[in-house]
């Protein structure tokens, strides 16, 4: 509005101009709604981005991409600090921070396992329902910042300051398998577009998990089976020994320790054979001479 001090009208072209700058404040003001809604997007396009290159780049390592994903959550929703927590509807383990003041994080820590209360934590209703869990005011919406015992959740609220939180679950179809919560210490909602982010992330999270675990049994397979093979080749080995030689027991007998020994990964062995009154080692691997020698003499 434009104002005189003095009782003259303004012209229709005047109002005309006026009216053509209102217009075109709204349209600069759209432009920089819409511009920052693109630099958001971008931003989110670009974290989630982040976080997909240490997943592939990172087979089988957690660690790498909970520390990313935490960090481009905690960044692109303008929050203070979080955690991401591992565990189920019993217990959840922390597992990662980011901007957590270090002496409250060593606490959550050290904390170990434990079982959020449901109603005066995030994750707590994040454990009950299974659904994200945004608080407005953790200060007057948690209730009782005391904690339980062997639980520190509320002295985020307490000691770190929070004061807007948002929690959400991390689910494998319906199982709970973890969360990620990021704080922010003044009341400030997270718009729907940060809440989507970190559901995403909590949705790579999962697939992070399930993805290392089946790394991690195909490996276990293809070492059972690699171990197979090589006592099956020992084995076959030992056969072809037996075949060369009929009639004589010495390089037979050397060929089944030698391999036993290779394959146990052991640091003497002896084979020894009895005659019903003395057994005598027949072939050692390892022993000293002086040892030796008495196998060999033999013993009742």
């Amino acid at each position: 509005m434009i104002f005189r001090l003095e009782v003259r009208v303004f012209t229709e072209k005047q109002i005309a101009l006026v009216e053509t700058f209102a217009a075109q404040a709204g349209i600069a003001i759209e432009n920089t709604r819409l511009l920052n809604e693109l630099r958001q997007s971008l931003e989110q396009q670009t974290a989630t981005s982040d976080v997909l290159s240490v997943i592939s780049s990172s087979p089988g390592e957690l660690e790498p991409v909970f520390t990313a994903m935490l960090e481009n959550a905690t960044r692109i929703c303008d929050a203070k600090f979080g955690t991401l927590y591992r565990g189920g509807e019993d217990t959840f383990q922390l597992v990662s921070t980011h901007g957590l003041p270090p002496a409250i994080a060593e606490d959550l820590r050290r904390a170990g396992p434990r079982r959020p209360p449901p109603n005066t934590t995030a994750l707590g209703r994040v454990a009950a329902t299974k659904r994200t869990a945004h608080i407005a005011d953790a200060l007057s919406e948690l209730g009782d910042l005391n904690p339980p015992p062997g639980f520190t959740g509320p002295s985020l609220v307490k000691l770190a300051g929070a004061r807007t939180v948002l929690g959400v679950p991390m689910l494998k179809q319906d199982e709970l398998v973890g969360a990620i919560v990021v704080y922010r210490t003044e009341v400030r909602p997270f718009t729907d577009k940060q809440i989507e982010l970190v559901q995403n992330f909590a949705a790579q999270a999962v697939i992070a998990i399930e993805n290392t675990r089946l790394l991690k049994e195909l490996r276990q397979r293809t070492d059972d089976l690699s171990e197979a093979l090589e006592h099956q080749t020992a084995t076959t080995e030992v056969l072809q020994v037996i075949n060369a030689s009929p009639g004589d027991l010495a390089p037979v007998f050397r060929a089944i320790l030698e391999k036993a020994h290779s394959r146990c990964a052991a640091a003497l062995g002896t084979l020894g054979m009895c005659d019903g009154e003395m057994w005598r080692a027949v072939v050692m691997h390892g022993y000293p001479e002086t040892l030796a020698k008495r196998l060999r003499q033999g013993s009742r």
